[in-house]
């Protein structure tokens, strides 16, 4: 399973910009659909396409592994 890093990434754009970081704002800098971003908030292991991936990391200025953890299933 992948564990999504999103919220950690919104709240250090936030206090690194002095100003708050909404998912509305990330979604039109994207592109992505406001419904996926706060679904890899809220549901763990959920699927999302690369290219949502891609985005994201531009977007936070970031590498993959800022945004996604693998977790093995137990």
């Amino acid at each position: 399973m992948f564990r999504y890093h999103l919220m950690a990434l919104v709240e250090k754009k936030s206090f690194d910009d002095g100003q708050r970081v909404t998912i509305n704002e990330i979604s039109e800098a994207t592109g992505i659909h406001r419904a996926t971003l706060s679904k890899m908030i809220n549901t763990p292991g959920c699927n999302v396409t690369l290219d949502t991936i891609d985005r994201l990391c531009k977007f936070f200025e970031v590498p993959v592994e800022h945004l996604i953890e693998h977790v093995p299933d137990k």
